[in-house]
């Protein structure tokens, strides 16, 4: 289990506990946590579950695969740290994580 802290646009938090090996994105489903609508279910076939990584878990999360990057041309506001938070596992490593949501997704 890992502690994830979800943070809303308007800098609501929500920090839940994650089983490992979930997805973050299934994490903020299953925890009802707004922002996170996850329309494709966890296909990397939308961008709706868009989020920014905290710069010092950016090194834990892993490596955008090329079908996430092209996921992320269609979302609103990326930035370096942006990842589709249906493509992060949940680690250990990620006990602490904190993700942000965009303005765009509320």
């Amino acid at each position: 289990m890992a502690k994830i802290t979800y943070v809303e646009h308007d800098g609501t938090e929500h920090t839940v506990e994650v089983k490992t090996g979930m997805s973050v994105m299934e994490g903020a489903i299953k925890n009802n946590v707004p922002g996170i609508d996850a329309d494709c279910g966890g296909a990397c076939a939308c961008a709706t579950c868009h989020v920014y990584v905290d710069p010092a878990f950016e090194g834990k999360t892993g490596e955008k695969s090329a079908m996430e990057e092209s996921m992320l041309d269609f979302a609103e506001n990326v930035e370096p740290n942006s990842r589709l938070s249906c493509q992060i596992k949940v680690s250990d490593d990620l006990d602490g994580l904190v993700v942000r949501m965009p303005e765009s997704q509320h």
